[in-house]
């Protein structure tokens, strides 16, 4: 399967609201479980990434990259990043060897967590998910390392920080853990748990797994960015842009 859409031109900003206002709805005493990703779901890794493109830039005097801001970060190619800063193809294909090394030592790193911000409108729905007397699951890729770096970025965040029962933070074990295999363990622990009763990620193959596990949960895509695997979200599953919703709906 290819995915034809370009990120965020599945989402339809006029049924957002309704959307989330679903998966709070779903949320009930034996089904309170509402789990979210973290990497642009309900955070924003945009700053992240441009500060490693800028030290990058100033180790190798190259003032385009030294100077590259968040908005020139559009996905999770670094060629898209370059371009955007004014490398030409050729310069961009002689960096990235190098530049991907630098990237990845940072990125998968406590210390650089700490500058993502929240994506619009999430810190208001996680805390109306426990307005709604649910609990929140913080279900990542990200592995237990880059705990504290993340902690803070939930600080500045104001989203509600892990306390062991309504909110919970689960990190993979390990940096070379597989990402989906990591998901698949999760799933069958939430199998042991309350029940879930809504679910947000920006991965086609996590949501979509979701569903297979939980068909009776709300699951729903955020048309952020994903690592471009060539999977379709299913066409059971709503897509939003973030998680702003309108009020009085």
């Amino acid at each position: 399967m290819v995915t034809a859409l370009p990120f965020g031109a599945r989402a339809q900003r006029a049924e957002q609201t309704r959307i989330l206002r679903a998966a709070l709805a779903a949320i009930r005493p034996d089904r309170p479980i509402a789990a979210f990703d973290l990497d642009s779901t309900i955070l924003v890794n945009k700053d992240r990434q441009a500060r490693i493109v800028r030290e990058y830039g100033q180790l190798r005097g190259d003032a385009r990259l030294a100077a590259c801001a968040p908005i020139a970060v559009q996905s999770w190619e670094l060629r898209d990043t370059m371009r955007r800063c004014g490398l030409s193809e050729s310069e961009v294909e002689a960096v990235v060897p190098d530049i991907r090394t630098f990237w990845r030592d940072r990125f998968f790193s406590s210390e650089y967590c700490k500058d993502d911000t929240p994506a619009a409108g999430a810190r208001d729905y996680l805390r109306a998910v426990l307005a709604a007397r649910g609990e929140i699951l913080y279900i990542t890729g990200r592995h237990q390392q880059m705990g504290p770096g993340t902690l803070e970025s939930f600080r500045r965040a104001g989203f509600p920080l892990p306390d062991g029962e309504r909110a919970q933070l689960w990190l993979k074990p390990a940096l070379a853990d597989d990402d989906d295999r990591w998901k698949e363990i999760c799933h069958a622990r939430l199998q042991q748990l309350r029940g879930l009763a809504c679910a947000f990620d920006n991965e086609p193959t996590h949501v979509n797994a979701y569903k297979r596990s939980f068909p009776d949960a709300v699951v729903v895509h955020l048309d952020t960015d994903h690592s471009r695997r060539p999977v379709e979200v299913h066409p059971d599953v709503p897509s939003i842009h973030d998680f702003v919703m309108e009020p009085g709906e």
